[in-house]
């Protein structure tokens, strides 16, 4: 999934994501080391692991949210590495203690195969007693929640009208995003469609039980809770045995 023109206006569409709460879920379980943050998008999320002390390499498939995370990073005076990677196709890299891939990106992936590939090249990627940590889209979110558009949001300078759809496979869903972004005295009109999919969540933990992994907890809506029917966003956390 290319972002295209979206990578310009992301940061301040995320503006309510808490990320603190991510990097505070991933501190809790390893306190220091080498961290990969996998489609790292603009580079928030690699830019906080790097203020805790983690040394961090920034992965993305999106040439537009690299440049984008490579500026955030040079202006804070930070030397965080980016790689313009698929999460599928690490190409040999290894030797990093966790690896994370937060904010639903896993679900940008189309195929069980992808997945499953995914869970093994991070596997390879990670040391021995490595953690993987990683968020997805609930079934009941893109099946329910999802389908309720459409959304619409108008803020001083963006504006967008969002509509869902389902997707070609079952829990999955297409967005068709039109922008409406100030420039100057006028308003920049652009489109963008983004499909993800999601799985069962015991399709996840037998996919990284498969690739090697230990499931170490499987919560929801950053509560520390196990999910229940209605829960929207599940975090995943395993271990490299």
């Amino acid at each position: 999934m290319r972002y295209g023109k979206f990578a310009s206006v992301y940061d301040e569409l995320m503006e309510d994501v808490p990320y603190e709460k991510w990097v505070e879920w991933v501190a809790s379980q390893i306190q220091s080391g080498k961290i990969l943050d996998l489609a790292c998008g603009t580079g928030t999320l690699s830019q906080l692991f790097s203020e805790m002390g983690f040394e961090v390499t920034a992965s993305d498939l999106s040439e537009e949210m690299l440049t984008i995370a490579s500026q955030r990073f040079q202006e804070a005076g930070q030397h965080i590495p980016v790689l313009q990677l698929s999460m599928d196709n690490l190409e040999g890299l290894s030797g990093f203690d966790a690896v994370t891939i937060a904010i639903d990106s896993l679900n940008y992936l189309d195929t069980e195969k992808q997945v499953q590939q995914t869970f093994k090249e991070v596997f390879a990627a990670l040391n021995e007693g490595g953690r993987f940590f990683f968020d997805v889209h609930s079934v009941y979110k893109v099946d329910h929640v999802y389908m309720d558009s459409p959304f619409v949001y108008d803020g001083e300078d963006i504006a967008y009208i969002w509509h869902t759809e389902p997707g070609d496979y079952a829990h999955s869903v297409i967005h068709d995003i039109t922008f409406f972004i100030q420039q100057g005295q006028l308003f920049e009109r652009f489109e963008e469609t983004h499909e993800q999919r999601t799985f069962e969540v015991a399709d996840y933990a037998a996919w990284l039980e498969a690739a090697g992994f230990q499931v170490e907890s499987v919560t929801a809506d950053f509560t520390g809770e196990a999910p229940d029917e209605e829960s929207e966003r599940i975090f995943f956390h395993a271990k490299k045995n």
